[in-house]
């Protein structure tokens, strides 16, 4: 049962560190917006369609499932 959940967790991580790294960064709206970009563009009015909407999304779902894996872990092996 551990190993199970151990290569669960291993998944979960893996999948995790790829969905922030194919993230775009915050710094990229900040840039547009204090160098005179519109706040009222076609991309920020469909912001939650987005790809980086479903990834951050996703993220917090993965993220979660890893911090539940790791304390079933901890309770397990006590």
């Amino acid at each position: 049962m551990e190993l199970a959940i151990t290569i669960i967790q291993l998944i979960a991580c893996l999948a995790l560190v790829v969905i922030v790294i194919l993230q775009s960064g915050k710094s990229a709206g900040l840039s547009s917006a204090i160098g005179g970009g519109s706040g009222e563009t076609f991309l920020s009015k469909n912001k939650s369609k987005s790809l980086d909407a479903r990834l951050a999304r996703l993220t917090k779902w993965v993220a979660a499932v890893f911090m539940l894996l790791t304390l079933v872990l901890v309770f397990i092996t006590k």
